[in-house]
């Protein structure tokens, strides 16, 4: 079934639309979020908390792609349950590659409303489009998916070193690149 025909049942406010949801993109939000929390059952949780997400938000919503609104909400939630889920535990087991990011990105404090953060997130689409694909996809693998490294290797056929070089050099252009841009005082 097309994301057209899956919307028009949100519309139509049939849970049949959930079904078809699941069918058509529930391994890939699955994977993101068992990536993300990295329990079964966690996972279940998230990625059944976005459709019910998906559920309230169309309509009025008409997502397109489908996809990439339920991933960005399979993300969330999974990040946020990771977070509670280790809050308590700080063994330095959880290798969380938005931590690597930390250095690169503001804080939330210091990004006081919307306007700014969108701005940021234009800036950052806009060094993204700048990386050649392999790099774009390395950094997205692993800061959006949350893919481990031995996993970006496999995928794109470097070496997990090779991969973890690229990723930091990535890092460093990324915060010079926002260091120009006034981001970073």
């Amino acid at each position: 079934m097309d994301d057209e025909a899956i919307i028009e049942l949100y519309f139509a406010r049939s849970e049949r639309a959930i079904q078809e949801t699941d069918a058509k993109y529930g391994p890939a939000c699955w994977a993101l979020s068992r990536q993300i929390v990295g329990d079964r059952r966690d996972a279940e949780e998230c990625v059944n908390d976005a459709y019910l997400g998906a559920w309230n938000a169309i309509p009025p919503a008409r997502p397109h792609p489908l996809l990439t609104f339920l991933c960005k909400l399979v993300r969330h939630i999974s990040v946020s349950r990771w977070r509670a889920n280790t809050a308590q535990k700080r063994d330095g087991t959880g290798d969380v590659p938005l931590e690597e990011l930390a250095e690169c990105l503001p804080s939330a404090a210091s990004v006081e409303d919307a306007a700014e953060t969108e701005e940021l997130t234009r800036l950052l689409d806009r060094f993204l489009e700048g990386l050649d694909r392999l790099d774009r996809v390395i950094f997205l693998r692993r800061y959006w998916f949350c893919d481990p490294y031995a996993l970006i290797a496999e995928r794109t056929g470097l070496s997990e070193k090779n991969v973890s070089v690229r990723l930091a050099r990535v890092r460093k252009r990324l915060k010079t690149y926002l260091t120009e841009r006034g981001v970073f005082a």
